[in-house]
């Protein structure tokens, strides 16, 4: 779906009645509350109730649990995100009557065109930096407008609104979305192979990287993480221009900001030394494990102190951080025969994040057994990333495979869970299809003293608590 924004006029201005297509989305969820607070009637549609619905109910939009042509009423606009397709009825009817449809993005540009822009970029890692650095620049009373792909217990869910002069915001790489922001401050926190359902080659990928960059205001920064080969090549590519550029690295110490010496802590994650162009600034200590996150931390300390954070404050702000929600949270930890089962949700979905992840586990729990449960996302991510789905399982000792989580897809776009299951060999999966049926055959195979994990971008995400209840009830 193509937005109409350019039938808009520049001096356009948002109009009373809003309706939003895909209200349960993340950001779509945010956008509702903003808009809501600024006085205008949001309707809007999802196909399933969910807390980010709730919410929107609860302050006042009328909120439809299907996608229906009489959802749109009186609506003046119609807010989608990109993913949404031509033939949803909501937007037919729109084009039809000539209600404008502008993209979510769009949207979200809009409502900061007020505020000096930080947004946070990147194939991993996005939601956590960028919840992370938000934080420190709340801790350190500036007050920022917050708009996160993910809930943050510490910010109390997706979005905050403040009153400040920065917004901080997830820049999705997903079909463009992050073309349309323009930011003071912009952090890369890495560049991979991802979305080639959309971006077609790994080319199209790192140019829509590289104009996001290009974007960045005059006067403004790029922060981006010299750990990645492709954001590696994209600095140097943008530094010889003679823009304004600082690295950051917890692997090389010609990063302007490079974190050194890092080393397990008794808080449950990484301590590191930071070092700015060479100079000590300090300790920081994360209280949840993997090098990506203190990468991660790394990122989020340098954009934070550039916007006038002190780095005590950052660092305190690093040590208290909660994580993000399905960002290695901890659902339960059940005691079987007086040893404990942990069970952790992750929203890993590529295989460099699983490893990651995996590797988080294996930091945390030491020799623990690992046992594991994956849901592929989407049929295409499956077939274009084969190769490292082959081998990011192996340090996992037992494996289960769920069925796709399809998403936006039709199974002729890749291949299925099974035919993924059956090019893994170590180790050998178990497939399972459905939840229901997955949480009764997790707990036939978990062994006390055992950590289950479950992997996915989906509705693996119930998986956890339904293998928790059934632990619980078997006391």
């Amino acid at each position: 779906m193509k937005s109409v924004k350019n039938q808009l006029q520049k001096n356009f201005s948002l109009p009373k009645h809003i309706h939003l297509v895909g209200a349960g989305g993340v950001h779509m969820s945010a956008i509702g509350q903003i808009l809501i607070t600024k006085g205008h009637v949001i309707s809007g549609s999802d196909l399933s109730s969910s807390d980010y619905t709730e919410k929107l109910s609860i302050l006042g939009a009328k909120i439809f649990l299907d996608h229906n042509s009489d959802n749109i009423g009186q609506a003046e606009l119609l807010v989608a995100t990109a993913a949404v397709k031509n033939d949803n009825p909501e937007i037919i009817a729109a084009k039809e009557k000539s209600i404008p449809i502008m993209l979510r993005a769009e949207m979200v540009q809009l409502l900061t065109n007020e505020y000096e822009l930080i947004a946070i970029a990147g194939s991993h890692g996005k939601t956590t930096t960028t919840g992370l650095a938000a934080l420190m620049l709340e801790q350190g009373k500036l007050d920022p407008l917050v708009l996160l792909g993910g809930n943050s217990p510490d910010l109390g869910g997706n979005l905050k609104i403040g009153q400040g002069k920065y917004a901080v915001v997830e820049a999705d790489e997903y079909a463009e979305a992050f073309l349309q922001y323009k930011a003071k401050i912009a952090l890369i926190t890495n560049i991979e192979i991802d979305h080639l359902d959309y971006y077609k080659s790994a080319e199209n990928l790192y140019s829509a990287f590289n104009q996001f960059a290009e974007q960045i205001t005059s006067n403004g920064l790029l922060i981006i993480s010299i750990d990645s080969p492709l954001a590696f090549d994209l600095k140097n590519q943008y530094a010889s221009s003679g823009k304004a550029v600082e690295t950051y690295s917890i692997e090389k110490k010609e990063a302007t900001w490079s974190a050194r010496n890092l080393r397990a802590n008794e808080i449950g994650g990484l301590t590191s030394n930071i070092f700015l162009e060479g100079r000590s600034l300090g300790i920081i200590s994360l209280p949840i494990p993997g090098r990506h996150n203190m990468s991660n931390a790394v990122g989020a300390l340098a954009v934070a102190m550039r916007a006038g954070v002190d780095f005590n404050t950052a660092a305190s702000t690093i040590q208290n951080f909660s994580g993000i929600t399905r960002h290695f949270e901890i659902i339960g930890e059940p005691l079987i025969l007086k040893k404990p089962i942990t069970i952790i949700d992750d929203y890993a979905h590529h295989p460099t994040e699983v490893r990651a992840t995996v590797s988080a586990v294996k930091q945390k729990y030491g020799k623990r057994r690992l046992v594991a449960c994956f849901q592929p996302h989407t049929f295409s991510r499956s077939e274009y990333l084969l190769e490292q789905w082959k081998h990011c399982f192996k340090t996992i000792d037992k494996l289960f495979i769920l069925s796709t989580y399809a998403a936006r897809e039709t199974p002729d776009a890749g291949i299925d869970a099974t035919q993924l299951s059956a090019e893994i060999s170590s180790p050998i999966p178990i497939n399972l299809k459905s939840i229901d049926t997955a949480a009764q055959k997790i707990v036939e195979n978990l062994e006390p003293g055992d950590v289950f994990l479950t992997l996915g971008a989906g509705d693996i995400t119930n998986l956890g608590p339904a293998v928790l209840d059934l632990l619980e009830n078997a006391k």
